[in-house]
């Protein structure tokens, strides 16, 4: 049996991972959890673990334009702290470190209606401060990886399911309140928290080093999730042709319409791994994730 640290409490990730194996798999590991906000946790000892999953951070956010100083907390707690852990897991004997990156470490989605398709020879480009706090993390972590400490790195795409926030909340308001709602052709990757949990608990009882980019069997079409969400509540919403072009001048305009709407998929192939770690379809995991 593993014994697990996870940095971060309270963390939407960390509480699902610890649920959904204990759930499933209550003989393979045994977990704890840390609260990172301060230093108190520099004092503990991490020896008696054998992986660490680290999901403390500052989360995206949609404002547009930071501050200096916001900029500044997003380096310090998404890549100084980050790697600090690590040095310490490292040095107190932790045999395996997995990290939550993101994404978005390749810039934003691609405008409506352009498609925007990530192969395993795109390059790292963030668009903004968010995605360059996990990258550099990401190059921090790199360089303390040997064969006695293994660094994990998982940049998952948009992550969904029970008790989620962001985007899904409010393609889901669209679904229980509107009857139509405007189709448009894209498609993106994504991730349903279950199946990221599976996926996590492959890494750890494999023992995984690397980078990896976990995703749904399945890409998703925005317009077609709305409709699937109502139609697990007995609902009905018809899809509208012929309102792509309003969509795709909003896309310009808007960060919302172009993440809402917009193109971002990881190639079929970077999503395969070697076990099978995707346990619902898309259908299902709206159909779970919408559960009363």
């Amino acid at each position: 049996m593993k014994r697990i640290l996870i940095t971060g409490a309270n963390s939407y990730i960390g509480t699902s991972v610890e649920n959904y194996i204990l759930t499933n798999y209550s003989l393979e590991c045994q977990f704890d959890t840390i609260d990172m906000k301060d230093g108190s946790w520099r004092e503990k000892d991490f020896a008696s673990y054998d992986v660490v999953f680290h999901v403390a951070g500052i989360a995206h956010s949609d404002s547009g334009k930071i501050s200096e100083e916001k900029e500044k907390l997003y380096r310090s707690i998404n890549t100084d702290l980050t790697v600090e852990t690590a040095k310490k897991a490292k040095a107190d004997g932790v045999k395996q470190f997995i990290f939550m990156s993101s994404a978005i470490v390749y810039g934003e989605s691609g405008n409506v209606g352009k498609k925007k398709e990530i192969t395993s020879q795109s390059k790292t480009s963030p668009a903004n401060c968010y995605g360059d706090s996990k990258l550099q993390a990401e190059n921090g972590l790199l360089q303390l990886d040997d064969d006695s400490f293994k660094v994990c790195i998982l940049r998952p795409p948009m992550i969904y399911g029970e008790g989620c926030k962001g985007n899904y909340q409010l393609l889901r308001k669209f679904a229980l309140k509107f009857r139509i709602f405007p189709y448009v052709k894209n498609e993106r990757s994504m991730l349903y928290i279950k199946n990221l949990c599976e996926f996590v608990r492959l890494m750890i009882s494999n023992g995984e080093s690397g980078i990896f980019f976990p995703q749904n069997a399945e890409y998703t079409n925005t317009s077609e999730m709305v409709k699937y969400i109502a139609q697990a509540h007995g609902r009905k919403v018809f899809l509208i042709k012929g309102f792509g072009w309003m969509i795709k001048i909003l896309g310009l305009f808007t960060n919302m319409a172009k993440k809402a709407f917009g193109n971002l998929t990881y190639e079929k192939e970077l999503g395969e791994y070697r076990d099978d770690y995707v346990k619902y379809s898309l259908q299902e995991s709206i159909r779970e994730t919408e559960k009363e």
